[in-house]
């Protein structure tokens, strides 16, 4: 590849969607906006890799170049300032506050969930440092003057992936979505209310049950979400389909890179098993999770990552390769592959004593039905995602979560304001 990584989402398509991601962290205390904007531009030395610019090379390419100007922190407003915009000084990133409530909104271009965690309790933490006078135990925060750890900001490079022959390969369905849904949220106005919940239940309950059933966070959300589309979904849609990301740092050698290079795991469910043993569909979820996730699977598909990046580099000229991407994006073009919904779990990181000042956090992004899940201290949160407003989804995930005995609280909806770029 001749550019950044970091540099090929932006020449993915907006008209639809946002590749953004805005993450809602809710303070105990009101949140006060001027020691915000001390800490956030004081954490930001610790990330310089996300204080950048946009610039465009003489054969039109995307370049990321460091940007010395303040990160702007600002008042939530119902009108989102563009990232790369002159309003954000020309970055990648902005912080804005009201009430407890502090979100952190960033290009996807640079990094996903798992890499944005980090700089996020690194802003929380000075912040909380500054205002309560106080320097939390938090063994896991990377603190402004810490060194970078191992392979931080090296980036990822086709030789690192292996050319062995996968161990599986999936057989290609066409996945069942909301499809009438995606059309109200995206072509009528009055039908179209991008909004999001957060759903809150304690780490001991939803562990004792996935243990009971040979699951793991994520294989167990896989089963309760495809169960709740079993009860939505036409009798004449035979199979539905999970699809979650999987990082691929750790395989290749690189477990600390920012960088966000990703395979995709789909897990297949025929609607007559979903009634069946959750232990069964626990075991099987996690078994396929755990097969799609060996290297040779996961490497074939970031090779194939890898080799649109290179077919981008080929085309000259900034336009024909937004053309060229739009046309071939592994998520968006024409042989991109979909579940029927899709869930993220960014793991457990240790905030240590910072969790104290923390009611939750969840990270927002695109897409209806669409989960993202989190976890800290004793809890894990669960950013539920929808184009459209309506209850009938979450009435049915609190539904499953009762029947396997996880009780929940529910926060929300939320609006889902996701910025957009702007680009030279």
């Amino acid at each position: 590849m001749k550019y950044s990584v970091d540099t090929y989402r932006l020449y993915q398509s907006e008209k639809f969607f946002s590749h953004a991601v805005r993450i809602h962290v809710r303070m105990k205390d009101e949140v006060d906006i001027n020691v915000l904007k001390n800490a956030v531009n004081l954490a930001i030395r610790r990330y310089p890799y996300f204080a950048v610019r946009v610039t465009v090379d003489e054969d039109g390419g995307y370049l990321l170049v460091p940007n010395y100007k303040k990160i702007v922190v600002l008042p939530t407003a119902e009108k989102m300032p563009k990232l790369g915009s002159s309003s954000v000084n020309d970055h990648l990133l902005f912080v804005d506050c009201s009430g407890k409530d502090i979100y952190f909104n960033i290009s996807h271009t640079m990094c996903g969930g798992r890499g944005f965690q980090p700089w996020v309790m690194t802003n929380v933490y000075e912040y909380v440092k500054e205002k309560y006078n106080v320097e939390p135990f938090a063994p896991e925060i990377r603190k402004p003057d810490s060194d970078f750890l191992p392979g931080e900001t090296k980036e990822p490079t086709m030789d690192m992936l292996t050319t062995e022959e996968p161990i599986y390969k999936r057989k290609t369905q066409k996945a069942p979505v909301l499809g009438m849904d995606y059309l109200k949220g995206l072509f009528i106005p009055i039908k179209r209310d991008p909004n999001y919940m957060v759903v809150i239940v304690n780490q001991q309950d939803l562990l004792k049950v996935s243990k009971a059933n040979d699951s793991s966070v994520l294989s167990l959300f896989f089963v309760l979400f495809a169960r709740v589309l079993d009860r939505v979904f036409p009798e004449k849609d035979r199979v539905i389909v999970g699809e979650a990301a999987h990082n691929c740092r750790d395989s290749v050698g690189l477990p600390n890179t920012h960088c966000d290079f990703l395979s995709h795991v789909y897990v297949d469910y025929d609607r007559d098993s979903l009634n069946g043993d959750l232990q069964k569909l626990g075991t099987r979820t996690r078994g396929q999770i755990i097969l799609q996730t060996d290297p040779t699977v996961s490497h074939a598909q970031v090779r194939e990552l890898f080799e649109l990046y290179e077919a981008v580099d080929k085309v000259h000229g900034l336009k024909a390769k937004r053309k060229y991407m739009k046309k071939h994006s592994l998520s968006t073009g024409k042989d991109a592959q979909h579940g029927s919904f899709i869930a993220n779990y960014t793991g457990l990181l240790d905030w240590g004593e910072l969790a104290n000042y923390v009611e939750w956090f969840v990270f927002v992004i695109e897409g209806h039905f669409t989960i993202e899940i989190t976890a800290m201290a004793d809890k894990i949160y669960v950013g539920f995602m929808q184009l459209i407003k309506t209850d009938q989804y979450i009435d049915l995930f609190r539904e499953e979560l009762q029947k396997v005995g996880i009780p929940c609280t529910i926060e929300g909806p939320f609006p889902k304001r996701l910025p957009k770029h702007e680009l030279p």
